[in-house]
């Protein structure tokens, strides 16, 4: 019976001084701890206001769909962490060696993936600041397409001959493009070879009616016909017109066909390379 109560006395007492621990753990730690809590909350609000607020700035500046989510969720995830690491910071937990683990694994990530993370960096670049668009046709890395979908790693061409052409961002963003979509007009240039025996003035005339029935060319800027140099066995006549890019290739292909047939009823001869060959006799 007596050992019962000595041990239900030292229960007490450890009771009481556990009791006491924690009373005393409360009273020291416990405002910190509800500061902490109300940062954590009041925080949160906080970012999520500036994430909504931030996604309406992107889309009212029409930045594309694909980097606004992009940059929200990483403006997101970004301050959510740092919140968490102040809030931690904030109830006695040591941050500096976790920040240290955080570094060094973003550091090992980012080694792996040095490829993608250039082609990721490369397709914001692209889709901040729009060298091309979807729909567009550009000529890039020895490819000539459409634009068919700009992603955030690549984007992919759709060919003349309807093959799919995919190009890491990386490379496009750092390379020469040419955007054969962003001007309205385009100048289409021709070179017209006609015999030395010709009559250039003519030629000269057939060309510029030609050039004047067309409808699809534009009459600003002019139009230029100059004789452009003497070939080995031609005059070679070089035609200017500017049109709207949509007519390019069309305009193009009707004018050669037009200027052939009007050649061929005028009477003015397109010549085809040839070399005279003269043989001397030996003297005996």
């Amino acid at each position: 019976m007596d050992q019962m109560q000595d041990q239900l006395a030292e229960l007490t007492g450890s009771t009481t001084e556990l009791a006491g621990y924690a009373t005393d753990f409360a009273a020291d730690k416990g405002p910190g701890f509800l500061l902490a809590i109300f940062t954590l909350v009041i925080g949160m609000w906080i970012v999520n206001r500036f994430v909504d607020v931030f996604g309406r700035t992107l889309e009212a500046r029409k930045v594309e769909i694909t980097l606004a989510r992009f940059l929200r969720s990483l403006a997101s995830v970004g301050l959510k962490v740092l919140l968490l690491i102040s809030v931690a910071g904030m109830v006695g937990i040591e941050t500096t060696s976790f920040i240290a683990v955080l570094g060094a694994a973003g550091l090992a990530v980012g080694l792996a993936l040095q490829g993608s993370l250039a082609n990721f960096a490369g397709g914001v670049l692209i889709l901040l600041f729009r060298p091309y668009r979807v729909g567009e046709v550009i000529s890039a890395q020895g490819e000539l397409g459409t634009v068919n979908e700009i992603g955030i790693l690549n984007t992919v061409l759709k060919t003349f001959d309807n093959k799919t052409v995919i190009i890491p961002n990386g490379i496009l963003a750092n390379g020469t493009i040419t955007n054969m979509s962003m001007e309205q007009t385009r100048r289409v240039d021709w070179v017209f070879g006609v015999g030395y025996d010709d009559d250039i003035a003519k030629v000269r005339e057939v060309l510029q009616t030609l050039l004047d029935a067309d409808e699809r060319i534009l009459e600003e800027p002019a139009t230029l016909i100059a004789l452009g140099e003497f070939g080995d066995s031609s005059v070679n006549f070089v035609v200017r017109a500017w049109v709207n890019a949509g007519d390019l290739w069309p305009v193009f292909w009707d004018m050669n066909e037009k200027v052939k047939l009007a050649f061929d009823e005028a009477g003015i001869s397109i010549p085809y390379p040839q070399r005279d060959v003269h043989l001397h006799q030996a003297a005996d």
